[in-house]
């Protein structure tokens, strides 16, 4: 079993980053970052202090717009609007989720597509789908680089990802389409999970409940990516699989914390640059 470590494969990326943005900043561009965050979800502000501090490590300019949860959706959209047309943010990252009485489809239409970072406006999405240059969003992102890092094809993989939501599962899937892998998505709905997990070469867990995937639901040598981060009541943090029973059947897992989370912010940091690039 080997560990597939995204902490320490996004301490390259970002190496990389701030080289990027040193050879950006010697032609007069410095990318620009900003983060819409509403209410007092503590989670929410934990994700979006840590971007805060990647993007500082590395040079990216970030503003972070807080606002109360009971803010309205047109003053929303205006500060949005307002981003839209500032020649210097690149990037536009609206940390979901939002407030029940937003919308969170049109806030997210409203950024424009160029500056679509999280790669969640339905211009982008099909792009995804397409196979076109686009941005993509983060996680899975990071997941097909870590997966690539380790020399891990997927194009003839039996995969099966358990999490259908549009920031991880359907992304996802694309992208292993793209790749050539088989694809079985599954979601609250699917009759039998393990009927589903227990087939695949590449196995992909994305939906926030703490070690929902056992041991007797994974193939021996199987590879698993675990997307899922879950506080217990003890304060530990823990993925959706079961770690300590599921990885001796493992021929690669993700752990939780260190994989797949710090890569999402990673890829974060490549989207706005790329972003900076097309300025």
């Amino acid at each position: 079993m080997q560990i597939l470590d995204g902490k320490a494969l996004s301490l390259k990326i970002k190496a990389k980053a701030k080289e990027d943005i040193k050879t950006l900043k010697a032609k007069g561009i410095t990318p620009g970052l900003a983060v819409v965050v509403i209410g007092d979800d503590s989670a929410s502000h934990t994700y979006v202090r840590m971007k805060e501090k990647a993007c500082e490590e590395v040079g990216i300019y970030s503003i972070i717009h807080k606002m109360p949860d009971d803010i309205s959706q047109d003053k929303i959209l205006e500060t949005i609007g307002m981003m839209n047309k500032n020649p210097n943010i690149d990037g536009i990252l609206i940390q979901l989720p939002l407030p029940k009485h937003i919308d969170t489809t049109k806030v997210l239409q409203a950024v424009c597509e160029k500056k679509d970072v999280d790669g969640f406006h339905p211009f982008n999405v099909g792009k995804l789908v397409l196979n076109l240059d686009t941005f993509t969003p983060c996680t899975p992102l990071g997941v097909m680089k870590l997966l690539k890092a380790y020399k891990i094809e997927p194009k003839g993989l039996d995969v099966c990802i358990v999490g259908a939501s549009n920031i991880v599962g359907k992304p996802m899937m694309n992208l292993l389409l793209n790749a050539n892998a088989s694809v079985d998505i599954c979601h609250i709905y699917t009759k039998e999970l393990k009927a589903h997990t227990k087939r695949a070469d590449l196995l992909i867990v994305g939906v926030g409940r703490a070690n929902l995937i056992t041991k007797d639901m994974v193939k021996d040598g199987a590879i698993v990516i675990d997307i899922g981060i879950n506080r217990l009541e003890n304060g530990k943090l823990v993925g959706d699989v079961a770690y300590d029973e599921v990885s001796p059947k493992c021929s690669f897992i993700t752990p939780v914390p260190g994989g797949v989370g710090p890569m999402t912010i990673a890829m974060l940091l490549e989207n706005s640059i790329k972003a900076a690039r097309s300025r």
